[in-house]
């Protein structure tokens, strides 16, 4: 199903070769800055190995260089654009901050998607992601593109909600399927326990305290990782999850899962949910059905922060322009 950019670093190396070895994908394009601890040179020669049809090549830029300018042969002819970029938040940076550096970041690689290969799925892995989406969305749709083609991955937090039902009901783990809708950080992540079979078995008294246990399970994560990392497997395997859906709606085969998009189903304009994609990226997003009263008061908690930290990206947006 054609090509695939994205960069190799700690998420991204298991994310290339969980796509290297996806039977849709005929050409994988890794790229990554000069500056990387591992060339990604290196990362394509290595996965080039694979026994699959994947064709692998890696491309290199200088950290000064703009994608935009550089980019034209990795990107050109792409279908899926996997980015996984970003800086993590340093002690004494306020989400303004990460916003702004990785919302630079991101531009870097969407402004260019928009030049060569304008009519790809671009699936943004870059924290803040409940900014970050809005923000390149909105620039997105300032060059006149399709805005059903930006999508932000919020898959992560449904595998998480999965496991942690299976683990307390004893549910066959391939056949619980939490929906997550809201966002993609703290109180933002809703997972809907009343809209699976093995979920709505659950107790009410136990859902408040599984609800935080998934809205934390990335904090546990850096914390097992003794500050040396954060989950960057999980998150590799997450993003090959939603990048399958994704190829498989691009080859016709309507397929849904939830991820945040701009969205009409609730007073926000972007949201996470249930969402068909198609030949064209997103096809439907869909209603939240029906919840919980614990769903519902947790809804309606979380809607300002969420409305806060969309204004940040639609602030971005409205002073920034992608480049000609």
């Amino acid at each position: 199903i054609g090509r695939r950019g994205g960069r190799p670093g700690a998420p991204a190396q298991p994310l290339c070769m969980l796509m290297a070895s996806h039977p849709d994908v005929a050409e994988l394009c890794v790229y990554d800055l000069t500056v990387s601890m591992v060339p990604a040179a290196g990362v394509a020669a290595d996965l080039s190995h694979l026994n699959t049809k994947c064709k692998v090549t890696g491309y290199a830029f200088e950290v000064a260089d703009k994608a935009v300018e550089k980019a034209g042969e990795c990107l050109t002819g792409c279908h899926l654009v996997l980015v996984p970029a970003g800086m993590p938040r340093k002690p004494g940076m306020d989400r303004k901050d990460l916003l702004k550096v990785n919302a630079d970041i991101a531009k870097n690689i969407v402004e260019a998607c928009a030049k060569f290969c304008p009519e790809a799925v671009v699936a943004l892995i870059v924290n803040p992601v409940n900014s970050v989406v809005p923000a390149m969305c909105e620039l997105w749709k300032k060059k006149g593109l399709n805005p059903r083609r930006i999508v932000g991955v919020t898959t992560l937090d449904i595998l998480r909600a999965n496991k942690f039902v299976h683990e307390v009901t004893g549910a066959p783990v391939d056949q619980i399927e939490i929906p997550i809708i809201g966002g993609h950080a703290g109180t933002t992540i809703l997972p809907l326990f009343s809209q699976d079979k093995a979920g709505a078995t659950i107790p009410a008294e136990q859902i408040p305290d599984l609800d935080a246990k998934v809205q934390n399970a990335g904090t546990v994560v850096v914390e097992k990782k003794a500050g040396k990392g954060s989950a960057t497997l999980s998150m590799a395997f997450a993003g090959a999850r939603l990048a399958r859906v994704v190829l498989a709606g691009l080859s016709g085969v309507e397929t849904t899962e939830c991820a945040y998009v701009e969205s009409t189903i609730t007073d926000l304009p972007y949201f996470a949910s249930k969402v068909t994609f198609g030949p064209e990226g997103v096809k439907t997003v869909h209603p939240l059905g029906d919840l919980s009263a614990h769903e519902k008061t947790r809804l309606d908690a979380m809607m300002p922060t969420l409305k806060e930290e969309i204004q940040a990206g639609l602030d971005y947006a409205a002073v920034n322009e992608f480049a000609a």
